[in-house]
This record gives C-alpha cells, sequence and structure tokens, in this order.
C-alpha cells in the first residue's frame, strides 16, 4: 500500500456512508490524529506553563534540559521561533505554539544526526592510509557478476554516493579499444574511454576529495598505452601524474592535498624515485616486465579474474560438486606499458605475501589488496598484526569470487582491523551497505572518515578481539517512544501493520549486540512503545547503531519495513526523530520513529 492509500485510512474512517466528502470537524479531527502527536504534545505541556505556548525562557530550558543544546540562550530561541512557528501573531510575540513545536521537533534540526556531523569536520591533512575510504567494487556492474549487464550508470551513481576509490576491469577490446567488463563471465562489455569520460564528469560533484581507480589489468601493453592516452587527455589537470611540487615524499599525502585529484591504482615497473628521475622523458611504445608468483587457489576464489580457468566453468565444475585440484604455485611474468606505469604514484599494487614481508619489503606508496577469504583468517588469528600492517599501508579487501550473486560481506569486521579501502557490491541493498552507507555518512559525507587514533599509530597495541587500555567506552540508552506514518507491509494480508523495532550495534565482537521491542498491534499510523534499551559499548569510535522497523507477519517470520544506520558518535542526545528508509536506501519520509537518546562515558 502507498503512502497515498495509508493517508485514506482516516478519511474512510470518517465518512461511514462513502459519500466521498467530511465535514471541516472531521477535517480537523483527523489532522490532529496524524499532526497533534500525543507524545509531543505532552512534552510541550511539561514547559509550557498555560499548556498553549512556550515563552522564549521556556524554550531556553527545554533545549537546555532535554535536548543537551548546553550553550542555547535567547538568541537561539527567538531563531526556532522565527523559523517554525506559522502562526504571525505569536511569531511576532516572540512565542512558540504547539504547531510551531510540531513543526521544530519534526524538523532536520531535531533530526538523530548531528548538524555539525553534515560537513567535513575533520583533521583532512593527515595521510591517506589515516582514513577508511568509501570504496566500491566492480563498480560497472549493476546486478550480478555472471551474465548481469555492465553500465557507466555503475560509476555515476557510485560517485553520487561519496564513494572515493572505484574498480575497472580492463580487457582488450576490438579495434584497439580497452573495453570494461568481469572477465571470463557473460556480463556485458562498455568502452574504457567512455568509463573514464563519466569518472571526470561525476568525480567531483558530491565531494572535493580525491579519487583513486582501482585498474583490474588484463590489456596487452599496446592497449594499456591507448588506456593511458585516454586517462591522460580526458581527465588533464585532474589526474596526479606527479608527486606534489615533484619532489620524493617520505609518507602518503593527505587528502587536503589531493583535492579534486584523481589517482591511479595499479602495478607499477620500479620505484617511485625512478618514475620522479625520468621526468619529461618520453616512454611511448616502451614496455618493462616483472615477475610474480601466480595466485593461488585459495586467493583465486577470493578474486577469480586471477585464476586461469573462466568463472562461469569454474562456477559449472562447483554446482556438479566436483573440486578442482590443486595447483603448484608457479611464476608468472607480467608486462606493462611504461606510460601506464608512470600514471601510478602513490596508489602501486603491491602483491600480499605476509605482515612480516611487507614489514620488511614494502614501501609507503605501496598498496595490498585481500580477499574477504584470506583477509577474514588473518583478522582472527594475527588481529594487532593486521591493525599494525594497516597503519603503515592502504588496504583493500574485495569480496570472494563464489558471491555471483553480488552479496556483500560485513565490512565492520574489516574496518574493526583499520583497512581503508573496503569494497563492496554498491548495486545490492542490505544490512551490508546499510553499514556503509551509515559509516561514510559521517564527515559531510565527502567519503574519507579519519580512523581513531589507535588504528592509525604505529605500535598500536589494539586487537578488536581483546580490547585492552582505555577506549573512553559509553553507556547508550534508548528510550524509543513511537513511531509515525510507518510504511505498510508488502507482504501483510490487510493495510494494517504489526510493527516492532530492533536496534543493532555494529562494531568490535564484544560491543555487538542487538534487542528488540514489543509488536504494537494494527497500528502503524501511530504505534507507541515507550520501551528503553540500554547498551554499553567499549570502543564507542568504532560503532555504529541501527534501528530496524519490521512487521511481525507471524512468531516466526517478520517482514523489513524501513532502517536507519548512523555511528554512535554521531548521535544528537535528547529527543530526537529517526528518519526510516527503505531496502533500497530511497527515503521513507515522512515514516520515522521517536526516541530519547542519552549516552554518557563510563
Amino acid at each position: 500500500m502507498t503512502s497515498v492509500n495509508r493517508g485514506k485510512e482516516p478519511f474512510t474512517a470518517s465518512d461511514p456512508l462513502k459519500s466521498g466528502t467530511i465535514t471541516i470537524e472531521d477535517f480537523r479531527g483527523i489532522y490532529r490524529a496524524i499532526a497533534h502527536r500525543c507524545e509531543l504534545h505532552e512534552l510541550f505541556r511539561i514547559y509550557s506553563p498555560n499548556h498553549k505556548i512556550l515563552l522564549v525562557p521556556n524554550l531556553v530550558t527545554f533545549l537546555r534540559t532535554e535536548q543537551f543544546h548546553s550553550d542555547a540562550d535567547e538568541k537561539t530561541a527567538c531563531e526556532i521561533i522565527t523559523k517554525f512557528e506559522p502562526i504571525e501573531e505569536a511569531k511576532k510575540n516572540k512565542e512558540m505554539t504547539f504547531e510551531g513545536f510540531i513543526r521544530f521537533m519534526s524538523s532536520d534540526d531535531c533530526g538523530i544526526f548531528k548538524m555539525e556531523h553534515r560537513c567535513v569536520y575533520q583533521d583532512m591533512t593527515r595521510p591517506l592510509c589515516d582514513y577508511f575510504i568509501s570504496s566500491s567494487h566492480n563498480t560497472y556492474l549493476i546486478s550480478d557478476q555472471l551474465i548481469g549487464p555492465s553500465r557507466l550508470w555503475g560509476y555515476a551513481s557510485a560517485l553520487m554516493k561519496g564513494c572515493r576509490c572505484l574498480e575497472i576491469d580492463c580487457w582488450d577490446g576490438p579495434n584497439n579499444e580497452p573495453v570494461v567488463y568481469h572477465g571470463h563471465t557473460l556480463t556485458s562489455k562498455i568502452s574504457f574511454k567512455t568509463v573514464i569520460q563519466v569518472i571526470s564528469k561525476y568525480a567531483f560533484l558530491v565531494s572535493d576529495y580525491p579519487v583513486i581507480l582501482s585498474l583490474e589489468n588484463h590489456c596487452s601493453p599496446k592497449q594499456q598505452e591507448i588506456m593511458a592516452d585516454y586517462m591522460t587527455t580526458i581527465l588533464g589537470d585532474k589526474l596526479v601524474v606527479s608527486t606534489i611540487d615533484d619532489q620524493m615524499p617520505t609518507e602518503l599525502p593527505s587528502p587536503e592535498a589531493l583535492k579534486f585529484k584523481i589517482m591511479i591504482k595499479n602495478k607499477k615497473i620500479g620505484t617511485l624515485e625512478e618514475t620522479l628521475g625520468k621526468k619529461g622523458m618520453d616512454s611511448h611504445g616502451q614496455t618493462g616486465e616483472f615477475e610474480e608468483e601466480q595466485t593461488s587457489d585459495e586467493e583465486s576464489d577470493d578474486d577469480p579474474s586471477h585464476a586461469k580457468q573462466p568463472l562461469l566453468k569454474k562456477r559449472r565444475a562447483l554446482w556438479k560438486g566436483s573440486v578442482p585440484p590443486r595447483k603448484k604455485q608457479r611464476i608468472k611474468k607480467i608486462k606493462l606499458a611504461l606510460p601506464l606505469s608512470e600514471l601510478v604514484i602513490y596508489t602501486k599494487t603491491r602483491k600480499f605475501v605476509s605482515f612480516e614481508d611487507s614489514r620488511e619489503k614494502q614501501v609507503f606508496y605501496e598498496n595490498n589488496s585481500i580477499g574477504e577469504g584470506r583477509a577474514r583468517k588473518l583478522t582472527k588469528q594475527l588481529a594487532n598484526e593486521f591493525v599494525q600492517h594497516t597503519v603503515r599501508f592502504i588496504t583493500r579487501i574485495y569480496p570472494k569470487g563464489l558471491r555471483t550473486n553480488s552479496s556483500n560481506y560485513n565490512p565492520q569486521e574489516f574496518w574493526n582491523v583499520g583497512c581503508q579501502i573496503v569494497a563492496l557490491n554498491f548495486q545490492t541493498a542490505g544490512v551490508q551497505m546499510d553499514l556503509q552507507n551509515g559509516r561514510f555518512m559521517d564527515n559531510g559525507g565527502c567519503g574519507y572518515i579519519l580512523k581513531p587514533e589507535y588504528l592509525r599509530t604505529r605500535g598500536t597495541p589494539f586487537s578488536p578481539y581483546n580490547v585492552t587500555g582505555n577506549h573512553q567506552p559509553v553507556k547508550l540508552i534508548i528510550k524509543l517512544i513511537s513511531g509515525h506514518q510507518l510504511p505498510p507491509s508488502s507482504l501483510s494480508r490487510s493495510n494494517k501493520a504489526d510493527p516492532l523495532v530492533v536496534v543493532e550495534i555494529y562494531g568490535v565482537p564484544e560491543d555487538q549486540a542487538k534487542q528488540q521491542s514489543c509488536v504494537v498491534k494494527s497500528n502503524a499510523l501511530c504505534p507507541r512503545w515507550n520501551e528503553t534499551f540500554t547498551f554499553n559499548i567499549h570502543v564507542p569510535e568504532l560503532a555504529l547503531v541501527r534501528f530496524i522497523v519490521e512487521d511481525q507477519l507471524s512468531l516466526t517470520s517478520n517482514d523489513f519495513l524501513g532502517q536507519y544506520t548512523l555511528p554512535l558518535l554521531s548521535m544528537n542526545k535528547g529527543y530526537r526523530q529517526v528518519p526510516l528508509f527503505s531496502k533500497l536506501g530511497v527515503s521513507l519520509r515522512p515514516a520515522s520513529l521517536f526516541v530519547h537518546v542519552w549516552y554518557f562515558q563510563q
């Protein structure tokens, strides 16, 4: 049932003869039932001496006492009255009526997400490895990984969502035109040139901060050179082609220093020092070669584009129950066009061998890509070593190749060890993308989130599986008061949902928690719960809070109605509205929850 049909219910009840008309008194009653929410009226009456208006001092007291707005003064109150009071006479007298109070409490000013976190407020001058970076996997796909279409819109859509790291799978195409698609599958192909054109157009519409193009390069040297030419000519000054001031740095530059810049992440011939030494020399037509160990079967399952066996054949073998024999590792020679190699400045891809190998041999501008399967084992077996690795080096995590339906892993487990580029399939809705969207809503949605200090300090003892030391733990208390115009269930036999609310905490394993409200029968318009949930959170800087509204279809089955996810430390205290979003991330406004939030350091 649509929101229009939901709105018809009170009118139908007021028109028992089905005449199609109602009286003005009936309309006023319907309006009061929908807009004059009793929970807000109860709150208004507490601070209104005559239960009709709030004077400026009353509003200041409310803001300080209930909304934790400690610096609120008469000027603040007057500004709120001017903005939200609809009755001119009351506004002129610097008074707020209940109508104005409803509008204020239903506005973004009383939203659960902190207004100050809707703009860039974090230190953006730290090295790139000190940030979580919003990242997409196989960005060109808008469906599954086997036969789905490749679309330019995948890149535009990801960039418009604040994504800062895009993946481009490059293969030789006809007429010397490189193409982008998921190799060894039936996914459709798109032109590499048009991909770069779309990225150039959309790169900085939402965020000023740098974009990383993660190339999965399977092209011949000849077409690699064409790729380099396209990126150079189309991206122009946006493309990073040298270090800042052409000097050899000792650490990665900051997002601030790379505003409006696009970096190429790929394999590279030689060192950055050698590239700077050859600056200005013509490298067209030149190629280089280096040796790399062939990927093991375990890693091939994480990224089948590296495997020799085509993905479709591999899937058919798995579907038939056969297990391919384990192959011995062998050395593979890789040819790289020098014009492409020289475009790799701060983001040189290096094969991950071990944490010890990286400590001894890896340099600051080299990064690693690790499949989710291997990365998950490392987080559980060597969590602190993983953290110390990501303190120094950008680390990318990508979904295993067996996720042919473009499903996603839980990104939280890799953020917990400081992985910067946790790549997800943006086209697949679900809790994993809810966490992604919630995490990167912070800091103005710019796609860069400064990691906590214990995830960017060398020698850190931090491990998400054994939290020691003081990470400023907090007690979070959420009073779930009511819901407002909740969306209907698509599976319900009637128009009236039986809503319940689940509050989940995502963070380090010790903080993972979930609590559920009771069910309110046959009331999605204005359900009341008045239930309180308490959580003890040991590592608040990594914690996300997720509100889920469901319709109870039976004792064992619920239907998703809406959700909202945000960082714990981006939550406003006091009486707050929680907006709801659909599975696809579309706003369900005016659907919302009304809660009271309080948290304090223990």
